[in-house]
């Protein structure tokens, strides 16, 4: 079975955190939260990472990463950019990338294999990768069998502001049944609350399953979601606005029964940087995690 492969949401500007917080440090030796994720993905047995990241910053990560892990895992770069949209859609007063959804298809010519996408900021931990690719090992490159790895709502929320998290509906056997992009959830006055189609805050309950963009699919869904996002950009790219995103896509598949997706359970620890004061915290776990020798001081 071939091995699946990495990719990496990594064209975000950064907006809520103020700067390019995806080759922002972590630690005393200069990691950024992408360099636990590969250390995390080589191990488990993933065998390329691709960046998704914008023309502008591709100098900085090439020059970040190319070298520390030449001979240790292939890399590719795709660009997301805000006209690779189909020539009819491009009379827009588009300003800011069109989602992760987008972000995605980018990768469609680079990934011919079963694969793994995950935002570059968030901290994943290293059995959730492990799970994840014993997963897409197993599964044919044809299928419409799906995964991702599930978080429980209340460990992974920031204390400095709000967060956009997938909700999950799941059934009994541990399968999908729904996906709402929640773009504004965030504590008030002790209770979880997330912002409703209507502008109004209602309560969520902090057990809730989330999706943290941690899917795994099979070349099947470059099919499915291309033409979604066709869908999309006919409604909408004239919204300055308007995302289309992974979540979309996905309950679509299953709401639809164009394919199943399983909701894969770890005990890793997810934590991740929205703004610029989650660094501190970020920091101090990950120097616990060094100082546990769950990793090495030096990981290249």
């Amino acid at each position: 079975m071939k091995k699946p492969t990495l990719v990496i949401l990594a064209a975000g500007v950064g907006s809520r955190y103020g700067g390019l917080k995806q080759l922002d440090t972590f630690s005393k030796q200069g990691d950024t939260i992408l360099d636990f994720s590969i250390y995390d993905a080589i191990q488990a047995g993933f065998g390329k990472v691709v960046f998704i990241i914008r023309k502008s910053i591709e100098d900085d990560f090439k020059s970040f990463f190319n070298e520390k892990l030449k001979g240790k895992i292939e890399v590719e770069y795709v660009f997301q950019e805000l006209d690779k949209i189909p020539e009819k859609y491009k009379d827009n007063q588009r300003e800011k990338p069109w989602g992760t959804g987008h972000a995605l298809l980018m990768t469609k010519d680079v990934v011919k294999e079963n694969f793994a996408v995950i935002n570059a900021d968030d901290f994943y931990g290293r059995e959730a990768y492990q799970v994840m690719a014993d997963t897409l090992k197993r599964i044919d490159t044809n299928s419409n069998e799906f995964n991702m790895m599930g978080y429980v709502l209340k460990n992974t929320i920031s204390d400095f502001g709000f967060v956009s998290r997938g909700e999950c509906k799941v059934d009994e056997k541990g399968f999908l049944i729904g996906l709402t992009e929640r773009t504004q959830i965030e504590k008030i006055d002790g209770v979880l609350k997330y912002k409703d189609d209507d502008g109004e805050m209602k309560p969520i309950s902090e057990d809730t399953t989330v999706a943290m963009n941690f899917f795994g699919f099979t070349p099947k869904y470059f099919e499915l979601s291309n033409q979604l996002f066709e869908d999309f950009l006919e409604k909408n790219y004239k919204e300055p606005k308007a995302e289309f995103f992974i979540p979309s896509v996905v309950n679509h598949l299953i709401v639809n029964k164009l394919g199943v997706m399983e909701v894969l359970k770890s005990n890793a620890r997810w934590f991740g940087v929205t703004y610029k004061e989650d660094k501190e915290y970020v920091t101090s776990e990950i120097q616990k995690l060094k100082d546990n020798g769950t990793y090495p001081v030096n990981l290249w």
